[in-house]
């Protein structure tokens, strides 16, 4: 599900909006994704959490920018796109590292250019991070963050660069199929980021933060043959 917000004081503009997303979504066959709107930047702040923002920059204050530094302010990692008649304030939107900048009246083909740069945008998001569930909240998790994960019970365990570790409910196999190409499965209990790995002695996968983990007999060499073709991969 991907979620829009539409910040404008305009009706007429707001309804526009909601029809060329209407009309992007459509035709990308895209169904799962929810629309609201918002005549202020106070009462977007006050509405919690979109993949996508869309920003009037002349409003009532705070203002399409200051609504954006806020949000920024706040960690809100939003996609934004500024919707505005001022040419002059594209420079300002890099400061709060904006997706796109539309001028008004609304070009369809610039619209639809900007679209697919969020799309590209929301995918390799995606592809960075997971989100697990952690009780009543949740918690995202940077992938190259993670170490190892470890499954213990009915939990699984993320090692993390830092030292700190986060555990959560599900199933190693279900887990491995939300990481990407760098994480290989050595151990019917263990999937390690390749990323971290500096070699395989004694049944044991050796860690860069010095620590150590174990290998499956059978897997020891699948281990090797994998890192080579992600370092191979990656130029290294």
């Amino acid at each position: 599900m991907i979620t829009f917000a539409i910040c404008d004081d305009e009706p007429m503009m707001v309804q526009e909006l909601a029809g060329h997303l209407a009309d992007y979504m459509k035709e990308k066959a895209i169904s799962e994704y929810a629309i609201n709107s918002f005549s202020n930047g106070r009462a977007l702040l006050d509405s919690g959490s979109y993949d996508v923002v869309f920003l009037d920059i002349q409003m009532d204050q705070p203002d399409g920018m200051e609504t954006a530094k806020l949000l920024r302010r706040r960690g809100e990692r939003s996609l934004l796109v500024f919707v505005t008649v001022l040419k002059e304030c594209v420079f300002d939107a890099f400061a709060v590292e904006a997706c796109g900048y539309l001028l008004k009246p609304l070009d369809s083909v610039r619209f639809q250019q900007t679209m697919d740069r969020v799309l590209r945008s929301l995918e390799q998001r995606t592809a960075e991070d997971i989100v697990i569930q952690r009780g009543t909240g949740c918690e995202v998790v940077v992938l190259s963050d993670i170490v190892y994960c470890e499954v213990l019970g009915r939990k699984i365990y993320l090692h993390k660069s830092d030292g700190t570790v986060s555990d959560y409910y599900d199933k190693l196999e279900d887990l491995e199929r939300r990481v990407d190409g760098r994480f290989f499965k050595c151990h019917r209990s263990y999937l390690v980021n390749l990323d971290y790995v500096r070699g395989c002695q004694g049944g044991q996968v050796l860690l860069s933060p010095g620590e150590r983990i174990p290998v499956s007999r059978l897997r020891e060499r699948e281990l090797t043959q994998a890192l080579l073709r992600y370092m191979k991969e990656r130029g290294i």
